[in-house]
């Protein structure tokens, strides 16, 4: 199955967004979608695709207890649809704190079973419960995972659990720092964890126009060290009418949102957007990166085709292995 966890150190890449996009994308593809997210900061995967009623409620059943195998309910039931198709595991207040309670669940059950801390398998709690215990590979064609962005205990869980990497990079000089840690990275955590991590590409996010991006862009197109089957442009708009829309690119496009004046207020609705080529390249381009995941990384066998039903508009028709990108179809 179809494994990803949608990482970046620095922000302003669009990771979130990214990960929404390319779950649609493969959702789109016919492919059963769940993605986890375990970012605790506001304007997270949850937000945007408007989930998780309870994630502020410390009562509440949540993904932490159930790593903790301490859960308050049944697992499917943290379980919510999009309404793209996209079922997702929420986030919670309580993945701000997982360090501190691992800790102490950790200290009691080494205490009980008399063994050491560093026999206790703390990075391979995730990978227990989504594959032994849930065993999701029965039920899900792709899982990813959007997570923090710090280097500590849960975005170990979440690697050691789905194995591969989609990396969005900034465009700039950060943008290859930000390689070069993950690079050092990924070593380190296949040290520490003792298994191999895989890097299905990386993704330039945000290029813009200026020599410098262009530059940058063409450094990582051109080395051998690691795919890059797609750059996403500076598509700042398109990405932030996604929070308005509360849902993806696609959605955005298709039913048209906007965010404009309207009697002295900022209000956003759908109907109102114009169809961009450029955003429809856009929407190509995330169809084409969710493609090269399955199909290279994973050898799926996808159908290509990208069908855009855009509000009031003659739809599109974008198939990957045609030359003619965008070619028109009677709506």
């Amino acid at each position: 199955m179809i494994t990803a966890v949608v990482y970046s150190e620095s922000g302003g890449t669009y990771k979130t967004t990214m990960t929404a996009n390319v779950a649609v994308a493969l959702e789109r593809m016919e492919l059963n979608t769940l993605v986890l997210d375990l970012d605790p900061q506001e304007g997270n995967l949850t937000s945007l695709f408007d989930a998780g009623e309870h994630r502020s409620d410390p009562d509440a059943d949540n993904l932490v207890k159930h790593i903790l195998d301490m859960p308050d309910g049944e697992f499917h039931d943290l379980i919510e649809t999009t309404e793209e198709g996209v079922d997702i595991i929420p986030s919670h207040d309580m993945l701000g704190d997982f360090t501190s309670n691992l800790e102490q669940k950790i200290s009691y059950e080494t205490g009980m079973k008399n063994m050491s801390r560093e026999e206790y398998p703390r990075f391979e709690l995730l990978h227990e419960l989504l594959w032994k215990k849930q065993e999701l590979h029965k039920e899900y064609d792709a899982i990813l995972i959007d997570p923090n962005a710090r280097a500590e205990d849960l975005l170990y869980n979440a690697i050691f659990a789905l194995r591969t990497l989609v990396a969005p990079v900034k465009p700039a000089g950060k943008g290859n720092l930000s390689l070069e840690g993950l690079e050092e990275l990924v070593g380190n955590m296949e040290n520490q964890l003792d298994i191999e991590i895989g890097l299905s590409c990386v993704v330039p996010s945000g290029v813009g126009q200026t020599n410098a991006h262009q530059q940058y862009q063409q450094q990582f197109e051109n080395t051998e060290e690691f795919a890059t089957p797609v750059s996403i442009g500076n598509r700042e708009s398109l990405m932030d009418a996604m929070w308005e829309a509360r849902g993806s690119a696609f959605k955005v496009v298709e039913e048209r949102w906007k965010t404009f004046e309207k009697d002295g207020q900022m209000v956003s609705e759908p109907g109102q957007r114009r169809v961009r080529d450029r955003e429809v390249e856009t929407l190509r381009r995330l169809y084409e990166l969710a493609w090269f995941i399955a199909t290279t990384t994973f050898d799926a066998d996808i159908d290509p085709v990208l069908e855009l039903d855009i509000q009031g508009h003659t739809n599109r028709t974008i198939d990957l292995k045609e030359d003619d990108k965008t070619e028109a179809t009677t709506a």
